[in-house]
């Protein structure tokens, strides 16, 4: 195992945790220290899809560490340099616009702020409803912004959900490697996926 010190935040988006899930394991098979952080929605909120409990103890169980669950405990990631890159996986559309526009208002968006402060690199896993749409101005300010990377995505439902643009889960372990690098793993936009 290497000895990167990962964060793997989520937030929203419940529908897509199981591939966030998924995801977070094939991490931690690769990373030792794996940092589980989730914003204060995600910890509080019980969907179709899942109690919030039941996927922070699960977090906690792939991760082998309590998750960072408040403002307060995300915080430190940053003087202390606690981590060498950082994943937000899934990233909605809201978060996305907090960190394009510099909103520090949550765990997940304190964890980022901290962290780029140091310079090391944030790997966003977008799954937004809007993300050709509303968000579209956010993603094209954040792929502008220093030490910022994206596990490439891709239309997921064009004729349903006509804006929605969510990323290949299957590809954060190589995107995280990636920005690791400074590098944009590629290609960013994906074909269908049907």
């Amino acid at each position: 195992m290497e000895q990167i010190r990962v964060g793997f935040a989520f937030c929203g988006s419940f529908c897509t945790y199981g591939k966030a899930m998924a995801a977070l394991e094939q991490v931690r098979e690769r990373y030792e220290q794996v940092f589980p952080i989730v914003s204060e929605r995600s910890a509080a909120t019980d969907t179709r899809f899942g109690a919030a409990h039941d996927f922070m103890r699960e977090m906690e169980r792939i991760c082998g560490r309590r998750v960072i669950d408040s403002i307060a405990k995300a915080e430190p990631i940053g003087p202390k340099q606690l981590l060498d890159v950082l994943v937000i996986c899934p990233c909605t559309g809201n978060t996305m616009a907090k960190l394009a526009w510099g909103v520090t208002d949550s765990t997940v968006t304190m964890a980022a702020k901290a962290h780029l402060r140091n310079g090391r690199p944030l790997v966003l896993c977008p799954a937004t409803n809007d993300g050709l749409a509303a968000s579209a101005q956010n993603i094209g300010r954040l792929l502008d912004k220093k030490n910022v990377y994206f596990v490439p995505f891709r239309q997921d439902d064009p004729v349903e959900k006509p804006t929605s643009l969510v990323a290949e889960f299957s590809l954060v372990p190589a995107a995280i490697e990636a920005a690791l690098r400074g590098e944009q793993l590629q290609p960013l936009l994906l074909g269908p996926a049907f």
